[in-house]
């Protein structure tokens, strides 16, 4: 039987969010930011296993008594978070994993994740051809600006924004990466972005905005103020 896998790239140093140390391990609501990440997708049940993918430096104590039993840790994260993904991948393979699984890959810094959106994901996509993500349709207007002014306003109509999880089967995510490792995963922003390269099309499922990616200092924050309401 087909199962399901969630994969979480965590060897970034999050330069953009102007703490001390990795912003995954910054302290959000009690516990590091990954931690809630970690436990929101262990409350998932389709998912049968996690893969955490550390850097190989990755000094970081866990908290062993919150840390879900079918969760591991892995340290083979890259340069980048598409080369983190792809070692995570063949990590993945090389312990047996079966090809065609489903990997749902997501962001460490999206701590605020519903398990309710992720099992929508995955009894959206589980009969998909080519898989999909959580995403939601833009709601502001947009522009394009040149020299610090707006050039011209882009219609809103069919943009999404992207989020995680992206849910792909282990081999075609792999091997989508794999057909752009020799560049250094140039151009590759998310993992819908290799799958598109080969000419597939992503199913769009629609997320939720408090799922949004923590990447500035005000960011932590708000998501505080959210993990607290929530408890």
């Amino acid at each position: 039987m087909t199962q399901f896998h969630a994969l979480i790239p965590c060897a970034g140093t999050g330069s953009r969010a102007g703490t001390a140390r990795p912003k995954q391990y910054q302290l959000v609501a009690g516990q590091p930011m990954v931690m809630h990440t970690v436990q929101a997708l262990a409350q998932v049940p389709q998912l049968g296993s996690g893969w955490l993918v550390l850097s190989p430096q990755d000094d970081h104590v866990w908290p062993m008594q919150d840390w879900p039993g079918h969760f591991r840790r892995v340290t083979c994260g890259g340069e980048n978070r598409a080369e983190s993904v792809f070692n995570g991948l063949k990590a993945m393979l090389a312990s047996g994993v079966d090809p065609q699984d489903w990997v749902l890959v997501h962001d460490a810094a999206r701590c605020l994740v519903s398990p309710e959106s992720v099992s929508r994901l995955i009894d959206t996509c589980q009969n998909d051809p080519v898989g999909g993500l959580l995403a939601l349709p833009l709601p502001d207007t947009l522009k394009s600006e040149e020299g610090g002014r707006v050039v011209d306003t882009v219609p809103r109509e069919h943009k999404w924004l992207a989020q995680t999880p992206q849910m792909f089967r282990l081999k075609m995510l792999h091997d989508a990466l794999a057909d752009v490792a020799g560049t250094g995963f140039a151009g590759i922003t998310d993992e819908a972005s290799a799958i598109e390269r080969r000419g597939l099309k992503p199913r769009l499922v629609e997320g939720l905005a408090q799922n949004f990616k923590i990447t500035y200092p005000a960011d932590f924050a708000l998501a505080e103020a959210i993990l607290r309401s929530r408890a």
